[in-house]
C-alpha cells in the first residue's frame, strides 16, 4: 500500500478532502497522481496556501520575463518587502513594511500596497493560473504613472530597478499523455500573443514624467495651450470690397445677398436702407423707422430749404405714409414725397405763394403715384386682388412769418410753441372714418376713435382713388415754436396735440434731429406697431437756411 501525501483540498478544484482519500469527491481527480511535499520552504504566496510543484511527468517549461537590456537572464526575484512603501496620497512612508506601523491589512496579509503597476514585461500566465502576487496584479491609484495602460512606472534614485512579476503558479494536473505537445503548444503561443500586444502598447504610450522620491500632495498643471487668434470684429474689419454688383451679407460677411434681400449663405434678412433713415439741414430733420411689427419701411419724406423771390428762407418738409392694402406702398411713398418736395423747390423761389404751392406740390405728387399703376385691365382679370399704388402726404412750409401745412390721407401736422404754458395745436384733420362721423356729430372723438374702422381712409394718392381734393392751410403763429410733421404710426402713441407736446423735448427748436429721434423712440418703446416717420421743423425759419439743399 502505497503512501499517498495527505491533502486537505483538491489540487484540481480545490475541495475540502478526507483523511484516506484516493480521489476527489467533486471533480474525481487521482490523488495519488500527487507527489509528496518537498522538505525545503517554499514562497508563501498571498493567499496562504503553499505552491506544489507539477509532477514530472507533466512539467510545464514556463517562460521567464526577459531583462530590459533584451538578454535572456531572469530578473531577479523582487519581494513585497523589498518595495518602497508609500501612503495613499503619494508620500514616502519608510514605516511601511510588512508587520512595521506602517503596515495595512488587506484581503491579501497584512503589510500590503497596492500603489504600484505590473510590471509591463512580465508575461501573462494561462487564465486558469493566478496572475502573481496582488502587488503586480492590482492597480496603482490614480497618478501619472497609472493614468497610461501597461506603461512602465518610474523607478526612484535610491529603489532597486523596476521588479520583473514572477507568477508562482499552482499545481496543474496531469494530462494524458497524447495531448501533453498540444497543450504546451497553445499556452506558448497565448503566452506570446499576450507579450506582443504589452509590448505595443508600451511603446505607442508617451513616456510619463520622472515622478520625484517625494511627491508632493498635488501635481502642478500643464500650461495652457495658447488662445487661438478670436475671429475678426465685422464692424472694424479691413474687409474686401465685394465685385461689382454683389452684396456681402452684413451678419456673416461670407454669403451674397440675393435679389430678395437674403444672405444665400446663412439666410440673414440683410437691413434695407429705407429701414432707418435720418436727414438733418440747418433748420429742419426727419427720422423715418421700420418699426417692430412691418418687414418693411412703407414711409418716405423729403426735408430742404430754399429762398423765396425776395430772399427770405424758406424750408419744406414732405412726409408720405404708403397704404399698405395697396400695390407697391413703399414705391408710392418715395414717389409722391420726391415729386412734392421738387415742385415746392421749383415753385418757391419764382414767387408763387407757399399756399398754391403747396397745392401744386400735392397734385404733382399724386400724378407720380398714378404713374405707378398699370392701366392694362387685362393683367388684373384673374387677379381681383392687385390694385394701384396709394399712399398718404403730409407737408409743411415755413417762412420767417408763415406756415403753410397741406394734406391728403390721415397723416398729421402739429403745433408746439417753445413756451409750454401756450396751447399746442394740431394743424390738419384726417381724411378718415372717424374724422367723418365726428364732423357728422354722430360721434365723439373719443368713440369714433375706439371704433375698428377709425383709421380706414377716405382719401389718398393712387390712380383708384376718388376725387382729389388736396387741403391746405396757413397760420401766422406770434410766438416761436416747432412743426411736427408725422404719419399714424407717431400719432397713434400721442394722438392729442397735449399729448404730443408732452412728448416733444423742450429744446426741439435748437436741437430738431434730436427731437426726431426722440419722438420716433417714443414710438417704438410704446410698440412700433407700424412704420414711423417724423420731420421736425423750428419756426420762424433762421435766416442761416437759405439756400438750396
Amino acid at each position: 500500500m502505497s503512501q499517498m501525501p495527505q491533502l486537505a483540498a483538491c489540487p484540481s478544484c480545490e475541495e475540502p478532502l478526507e483523511s484516506g482519500d484516493r480521489f476527489c469527491g467533486a471533480c474525481g481527480y487521482d490523488l495519488s497522481a500527487v507527489p509528496a511535499p518537498p522538505d525545503d520552504q517554499p514562497t508563501i504566496t498571498m493567499n496562504g496556501s503553499a505552491p506544489r510543484p507539477p509532477s514530472a511527468a507533466a512539467s510545464v517549461e514556463w517562460p521567464v520575463a526577459p531583462e530590459p537590456a533584451g538578454t535572456d537572464t531572469p530578473a531577479a526575484m523582487v519581494l513585497p518587502t523589498d518595495l518602497e512603501g508609500r501612503e495613499s496620497g503619494g508620500s514616502e512612508s519608510p514605516d511601511a513594511r510588512p508587520g512595521g506601523p506602517g503596515a495595512t491589512s488587506g484581503p491579501e496579509g497584512p503589510g500590503v500596497r497596492f500603489d504600484r503597476p505590473a510590471a509591463p514585461h512580465a508575461p501573462q500566465p494561462p487564465q486558469h493560473a493566478p496572475q502573481g502576487p496582488p502587488y503586480a496584479q492590482q492597480s496603482a491609484p490614480h497618478t501619472e504613472a497609472s493614468a497610461v495602460p501597461h506603461a512602465q512606472p518610474p523607478t526612484p534614485p535610491h529603489a532597486p530597478p523596476a521588479p520583473q512579476a514572477h507568477a508562482q503558479p499552482h499545481p496543474q494536473p496531469p494530462s494524458p499523455a497524447p495531448d501533453q505537445d498540444a497543450t504546451q503548444a497553445q499556452i506558448q503561443t497565448q503566452i506570446q500573443t499576450q507579450a506582443q500586444v504589452q509590448t505595443q502598447a508600451q511603446v505607442q504610450a508617451p513616456a510619463p514624467a520622472a515622478r520625484p522620491s517625494a511627491e508632493p500632495d498635488e501635481y502642478p498643471l500643464a500650461a495652457p495651450l495658447p488662445p487661438e487668434a478670436p475671429p475678426a470684429d465685422p464692424r472694424t474689419a479691413d474687409l474686401a470690397t465685394p465685385p461689382a454688383g454683389l452684396k456681402f451679407c452684413v451678419a456673416c460677411r461670407a454669403g451674397q445677398v440675393d435679389r430678395d434681400g437674403y444672405c444665400e449663405n446663412c439666410g440673414h434678412a440683410q437691413p434695407r436702407e429705407r429701414d432707418h433713415m435720418e436727414q438733418e439741414l440747418d433748420a429742419v430733420a426727419a427720422v423715418s423707422d421700420r418699426g417692430l411689427r412691418h418687414h418693411r419701411n412703407e414711409d418716405a419724406f423729403a426735408v430742404s430749404s430754399t429762398a423765396l423771390s425776395d430772399g427770405s428762407p424758406a424750408v419744406v418738409a414732405v412726409v408720405c405714409d404708403g397704404v399698405s392694402s395697396a400695390t407697391r406702398p413703399d414705391e408710392a411713398s418715395l414717389a409722391a414725397s420726391r415729386a412734392a418736395g421738387e415742385s415746392l423747390l421749383a415753385a418757391l423761389p419764382r414767387g408763387t405763394h407757399p399756399q398754391q404751392a403747396m397745392h401744386d406740390a400735392i397734385l404733382a405728387a399724386s400724378d407720380a403715384v398714378n404713374s405707378l399703376a398699370d392701366h392694362a385691365p387685362a393683367d388684373h382679370e384673374h387677379q381681383p386682388h392687385v390694385n394701384a399704388p396709394a399712399c398718404t402726404i403730409v407737408g409743411a412750409v415755413v417762412t420767417p412769418s408763415l406756415l403753410v401745412v397741406g394734406w391728403v390721407g390721415d397723416s398729421r401736422a402739429y403745433w408746439v410753441p417753445v413756451d409750454r404754458s401756450a396751447p399746442p395745436a394740431r394743424l390738419t384733420e384726417d381724411d378718415s372714418w372717424a374724422a367723418q362721423m365726428v364732423a357728422a356729430g354722430l360721434m365723439n372723438e373719443a368713440e369714433a376713435y375706439a371704433d375698428d374702422r377709425a383709421h380706414a381712409i377716405t382719401g389718398w394718392l393712387g390712380a383708384d382713388a376718388y376725387e382729389l381734393e388736396p387741403h391746405t392751410a396757413s397760420f401766422k403763429p406770434d410766438r416761436p415754436g416747432v412743426v411736427i410733421v408725422c404719419t399714424d404710426g407717431l400719432w397713434n402713441y400721442a394722438e392729442g396735440a397735449d399729448e404730443m407736446a408732452e412728448v416733444v423735448p423742450h429744446d426741439a427748436a435748437q436741437r430738431p434731429l434730436h427731437s426726431a429721434r426722440v419722438l420716433v423712440g417714443h414710438a417704438l418703446d410704446g410698440g412700433g406697431h407700424d412704420n414711423v416717420t417724423v420731420a421736425v421743423l423750428p419756426f420762424p425759419a433762421p435766416s442761416q437756411g437759405a439756400g438750396s439743399a
